[in-house]
C-alpha cells in the first residue's frame, strides 16, 4: 500500500512525522499526506473519509492549514453511524469556529441530532453546540436545549446545562427561558448535574437582574445542599484529600455570594453555614485552603455580621503564615479588599503583614507593601514608618525604589510635626537617596524653608548625615542647599534643640563639604550647579573665606560642561568685582508657599501625562487627522507646555531685587515701588546688573565706567534660544522666584543674539526690557518676515494692526512649496504662551503646488494680554503628505518685529 494514500492509518502518519529529523522533512511528509487527502476528497472517497478527517485534525494541531477539509466534517455529521458522527463533530469543533460561514450549513444537522433517539448522538450534538455556538445558532436551537434540560438522563442534563451557559453568553435575552429549568437543577442529587446547574444559575445571575431576583428565592435550598455536603459520609467517588467534592462546594459558595450581595435577608440565611464551613474545613491541604479562600470571599462579599468578618480575616491571617507563596499572595490580595470593610480586624495582623514585606518573593513584597500603605493611620504612622525605614537599610536594591516611594508617601501624607517629618526624610535620604524621586527632595526643601525654628537643627543634621552618606545624590543636594542658605547657623550653632548633640563646625569645614560635593566623581550637573551657588552664597556669609571660595569657583572655568563653565565665569565676576550687589543677590531665600508648590507639582505632572498621550499622534508614521484651520486654545495645546511660559506668579515676600531679576530674565513681573517694607535697589545697582547680563540699554556714562572684562567674557559664551531664556525652572531648589533662582538661571539669559531657523533675533527684544522701540501711535506698520524656512517649505508672515485694539494683531501666513513635489493634506498648527490668545481661520486650500507656482494663505488673530510687558512667541507645526508619505516639520518663531 502506498504509505501516503487515503488508506494510510493515522498511526502510520504519526510515526512518519515523528521520524522526521528536520522541519523540512516534516513539511514534506505533511505535504504528501495533504495531497493524498485532497485526492480522496475530490474522488468523494466514503470508505476512508473518517480516517482522512482524523489525520487532518492531527495535521491541524501541528499548525498546518486544513481548510480544504471543512466540508468533510459536514458530510460525516450528516451520516447515520455513530463512529462517523463522532469524528465529524470532533473535526467540527477543532477545524471550525463560530466565525466560519460554513457553520450555517450544520444547524439543521444539529437540530436533527438534538432530537435523535440515541442519547450518545444527542450528547455529541450538545457538546459541539456548547463549543462553537454562534448567536444565530443559539436563537435557532435554544428550544431544543431547554427541552433537554428536563431529560431523564443525567448525562444529557449535564451537557444541556453546559450548552445553555454558552447560549446565555451569546444571547443574554434568552436568559428568562432558562430560569425555571435552572432552578429545578438545584434539587438534583447527582453531583455532576448539580454542579452544572449551579454554574448555569451563576451565569443567569450575571446576565439578568431579573434572574437574580428569581433565583434568590432558592437560597435556603442551596444552603441545605451545602450543609448536607459538609456532613455527608466518606464517598470515594467525590473525596479529594478527605474533603467531599471541593469543586462543588466552591461553586456553591460563589453562587451564595451572588445571592447575598446587597441583600440582608439572604445574607442572614447563609451566615450559619458559612461559619460552619470556615470552622470545620481543614487547612492543611490545598483543597481545604481553596474552600476557605472562597468562603472568606463570600463572607466579605455579603452583608455578614462583624463576628463573621473577623473570623474570615483571621483565616487570611493564618494564610499569611503558610509556606506556600501562592496562598500568601491571595491572602494579601483579599486583605487589601477587606481593609475597606473592617480596618480594625486587619490591623491585628499588622506584624505578620510587615514580615511579608521582608519576604524573599518580589511579588509578595510589593503586595504586602501596598497593604501596609493602606493600613497606615495617624495612630500607627510612627511605628510603621520606623519598621519600614529599618528594613530599608537591609532591603534588596531592586526593592529599594518601591519601598522608598511608599515611605515618602506615608511621611508626606500623615506627618503633622515638621521635626518628625524632617528626621524621617533625612533617614530615607541617608539610606536610599539615589532611589528617591526629585519631587521628594524638592518637597523637603519647601518644608525646611517653612520651619525657621528648625533651620539650625536641620543644617547640622544634614552636615552629620553627609559625613557618612556622601554617595546619596539627593541627600547631597539638600545638604548643599541648606549649607548655602543657613551656613552661618551651622557655624554659630544657632537654634540648638533640647537633647541635640552639640557639634563644632568652622567656616572652613563648611566650605570643604560643599567643595567635596562639587568635585565628587558621582555628582551630576545639578548637584555641581547647586554647589557653585552654595559657594557663592557662602562667600557672602563668610567674608574671610571669600578668596578661597573664589579659587574653587575659578577651577570650573575650564569645565567641559558649558553650564558649569558659564556659572563659574559669572560667579567669579560677582565675587571679584561686584561686592556692592553680591549681598542683595545671595540673600536668604524667602519662605516658599507649600500649597502653591504642591499645586505646581500636580499641574506639571498632568502636563507631562498629557504630552506623553499626545506625542504618539504627532509622529509622521502614525499620521495626523486633525482638521485644518481649527483654532487651538492655549491651555489645551501640548506645545504650550513645551514653551514653559506660564511662570507668572511670585510670592509676596520676594524682595524687589528678586522681582527685578525675574523681570530681567523674562518673567514679565513688575515691581510696585510703593509697597511698604520692601527695599528698593539703587539705580546704580540696576545699571550694573544690566551690564552684567549684557542685555538692555544703559547710559553711555555707565557703559564707559563699567569694566570690559565681564562683558567680553559673557559675549564669548554660546547663545541660547530666547524661548529657552523664558523657560523658568520651577524646582524649589533653583526657584526663579528668589534671588538664588536668578543666579541659577544666569546661563539662560545672558546670551547675545539667538540663531534660529527663522533668522536672528536679539534677546533684548523678546524680553522687552528696552522701551525705546519707535511705534506709530495712529497707524503702526510692521515689516513682513520669513517666519519659517526649510529645504521644502517657506512661511511668510505679514502683519496688520488696528489702532483701536493695540493688543490685537492680524497675521497673514503665506505658505510656499520649494520642492518639486505636490503637498497634499496640508495642515498648519501653532502654539503660543498662556498670556496670548490665538485664533486660526480655515486655510485657503489643503494642496500646495510645486516650486512656488502657487501658495496657501491662512489668517491668524493674536491677542497679547500683556502687550508692552511680554513679547510675542510662537511655535509652529506643519504636516503634509508627499506621495502618500506623511511629513512633519516644526519650528520656533522668535523674530517678530518689536512692539507686537
Amino acid at each position: 500500500m502506498n504509505p501516503f494514500s487515503s488508506g494510510t492509518r493515522l498511526r502510520d502518519m504519526i510515526r512518519a512525522i515523528r521520524a522526521s529529523k528536520t522541519a523540512a522533512e516534516e513539511r514534506a511528509v505533511v505535504r504528501k499526506e495533504c495531497a493524498a487527502i485532497r485526492a480522496a476528497v475530490s474522488e468523494n472517497d466514503q470508505d476512508y473519509r473518517h480516517r482522512n478527517l482524523a489525520k487532518l485534525m492531527f495535521i491541524h494541531m501541528l499548525g498546518y492549514p486544513t481548510h480544504f477539509g471543512q466540508m468533510e466534517c459536514l458530510k460525516l455529521i450528516a451520516s447515520s453511524g455513530f463512529p462517523e458522527k463522532r469524528i465529524g463533530y470532533l473535526g467540527l469543533m477543532l477545524l471550525l469556529d463560530e466565525r466560519q460561514e460554513v457553520l450555517m450549513l450544520v444547524t439543521n444537522s444539529l437540530k436533527q441530532d438534538l432530537n435523535h433517539s440515541n442519547q450518545y448522538i444527542v450528547g455529541l450534538a450538545l457538546c459541539a453546540l456548547g463549543n462553537i455556538c454562534s448567536a444565530e445558532m443559539a436563537r435557532d436551537l435554544a428550544p431544543e436545549v431547554e427541552r433537554l434540560l428536563q431529560s431523564r438522563d443525567q448525562n444529557i442534563k449535564k451537557k444541556a446545562a453546559l450548552c445553555s451557559i454558552r447560549i446565555i453568553r451569546k444571547v443574554p435575552d434568552l436568559a428568562e427561558n432558562f430560569m425555571s429549568p435552572a432552578a429545578a437543577l438545584l434539587k438534583e442529587k447527582h453531583h455532576g448535574v448539580l454542579i452544572t446547574g449551579i454554574q448555569l444559575c451563576t451565569e443567569l445571575c450575571k446576565a439578568s437582574a431579573e434572574a437574580l431576583d428569581h433565583l434568590r428565592k432558592y437560597t435556603e435550598g442551596v444552603v441545605r445542599v451545602l450543609k448536607d455536603l459538609m456532613s455527608s459520609p466518606y464517598s470515594p467517588e467525590y473525596d479529594i484529600a478527605g474533603i467531599t467534592d471541593p469543586f462543588l462546594q466552591i461553586r456553591m459558595l460563589k453562587l451564595l455570594r451572588m445571592f447575598g450581595h446587597g441583600d440582608p435577608d439572604s445574607s442572614d440565611c447563609m451566615n450559619d453555614i458559612l461559619a460552619q464551613v470556615a470552622a470545620k474545613t481543614e487547612s492543611n491541604k490545598n483543597a481545604g485552603n481553596a474552600i476557605l479562600y472562597e468562603c472568606v470571599a463570600t463572607i466579605m462579599g455579603i452583608e455578614a455580621t462583624s463576628g463573621l468578618r473577623v473570623l474570615a480575616i483571621n483565616i487570611l491571617g493564618r494564610f499569611l503564615s503558610n509556606r506556600d507563596n501562592n496562598i500568601r499572595y491571595v491572602a494579601l490580595n483579599m486583605l487589601m479588599k477587606a481593609v475597606s470593610v473592617d480596618t480594625q480586624a486587619v490591623q491585628r495582623h499588622r506584624a505578620t503583614i510587615l514580615e511579608c514585606v521582608k519576604d524573599s518573593d518580589a511579588s509578595i513584597r510589593k503586595r504586602a507593601l501596598e497593604l501596609v500603605f493602606l493600613l497606615v493611620s495617624e495612630n500607627n504612622v510612627k511605628p510603621l514608618t520606623k519598621e519600614l525605614i529599618e528594613y530599608l537599610e537591609v532591603s534588596d536594591p531592586d526593592f529599594k525604589g518601591d519601598l522608598t516611594d511608599k515611605i515618602c508617601s506615608i511621611v508626606e501624607t500623615f506627618s503633622s510635626d515638621k521635626l518628625w517629618f524632617t528626621d524621617q526624610m533625612l533617614k530615607v535620604l541617608s539610606e536610599a537617596g539615589n532611589y528617591v524621586k526629585d519631587e521628594v527632595w524638592h518637597t523637603l526643601i519647601v518644608v525646611i524653608s517653612n520651619a525657621p525654628d528648625l533651620h539650625g537643627y536641620t543644617v547640622r543634621s544634614l552636615y552629620r548625615a553627609l559625613q557618612s552618606s556622601g554617595e546619596q545624590e539627593s541627600l547631597v543636594r539638600v545638604a548643599v542647599w541648606c549649607i548655602g542658605e543657613y551656613g552661618d547657623l551651622l557655624v554659630n550653632s544657632t537654634g540648638v534643640l533640647v537633647g541635640e548633640e552639640p557639634m563644632t563646625v568652622s567656616e572652613s569645614d563648611a566650605i570643604v563639604v560643599v567643595e567635596s560635593a562639587l568635585k565628587h566623581h558621582t555628582s551630576d550637573v545639578t548637584t555641581q550647579a547647586m554647589s557653585l551657588i552654595a559657594l557663592l552664597k557662602l562667600s557672602s556669609r563668610f567674608p574671610h573665606c571669600s578668596q578661597r571660595i573664589r579659587e574653587i569657583v575659578i577651577q570650573q572655568k575650564g569645565n567641559l560642561i558649558l553650564e558649569l563653565q558659564q556659572r563659574s565665569i559669572e560667579f567669579n565676576s560677582i565675587i571679584q568685582k561686584h561686592e556692592n550687589i553680591k549681598s542683595a543677590l545671595v540673600e536668604r531665600m524667602p519662605v516658599l508657599d507649600e500649597a502653591t508648590y504642591t499645586g505646581k507639582r500636580a499641574g506639571s505632572a498632568q502636563a507631562t501625562v498629557h504630552l506623553e498621550k499626545t506625542s504618539k499622534t504627532t509622529r509622521p508614521a502614525n499620521g495626523l487627522n486633525l482638521p485644518n484651520g481649527v483654532a487651538k486654545s492655549a491651555p489645551a495645546t501640548p506645545l504650550i507646555d513645551l514653551l514653559d511660559l506660564s511662570s507668572d506668579d511670585v510670592p509676596a515676600s520676594a524682595s524687589s531685587t528678586s522681582d527685578f531679576l525675574n523681570d530681567l530674565l523674562g518673567g514679565g513681573l513688575t515691581t510696585n515701588p510703593s509697597v511698604s517694607g520692601v527695599n528698593q535697589v539703587p539705580t546704580s545697582g540696576a545699571d550694573i546688573l544690566m551690564d552684567l547680563l549684557s542685555i538692555g540699554t544703559t547710559s553711555p556714562q555707565n557703559n564707559q565706567s563699567m569694566p570690559n572684562v565681564m562683558s567680553t567674557t559673557l559675549d564669548n559664551l554660546p547663545s541660547v534660544s530666547p524661548l529657552d531664556s523664558l523657560s523658568l525652572n520651577s524646582s524649589p531648589a533653583l526657584s526663579t522666584q528668589t534671588s538664588e533662582a536668578s543666579l541659577a538661571n544666569f546661563p539662560k539669559g545672558i546670551a547675545g543674539p539667538t540663531k534660529s531657523m527663522a533668522g536672528p533675533a536679539p534677546v533684548v527684544d523678546l524680553l522687552d526690557v528696552s522701551s525705546n522701540t519707535p511705534t506709530s501711535a495712529q497707524n503702526p506698520t510692521f515689516p513682513s518676515i520669513v517666519a519659517f524656512q526649510s529645504n521644502n517649505l517657506k512661511i511668510m508672515f505679514s502683519f496688520s494692526k488696528l489702532p483701536e485694539k493695540p493688543q490685537a494683531m492680524q497675521i497673514q501666513a503665506t505658505f510656499t512649496n520649494l520642492s518639486s513635489n505636490v503637498y497634499t493634506d496640508f495642515i498648519f498648527q501653532a502654539a503660543v504662551p498662556k498670556f496670548i490668545q490665538l485664533h486660526l481661520d480655515p486655510a485657503s486650500s489643503n494642496v500646495l503646488p510645486v516650486s512656488g507656482n502657487g501658495s496657501i494663505r491662512q489668517s491668524l488673530t493674536v491677542t497679547n494680554s500683556q502687550h508692552g510687558q511680554k513679547a510675542l512667541a510662537m511655535r509652529v507645526r506643519i504636516a503634509y503628505k508627499v506621495n502618500n508619505q506623511e511629513v512633519l516639520e516644526q519650528g520656533q518663531i522668535n523674530n517678530f518685529p518689536p512692539g507686537l
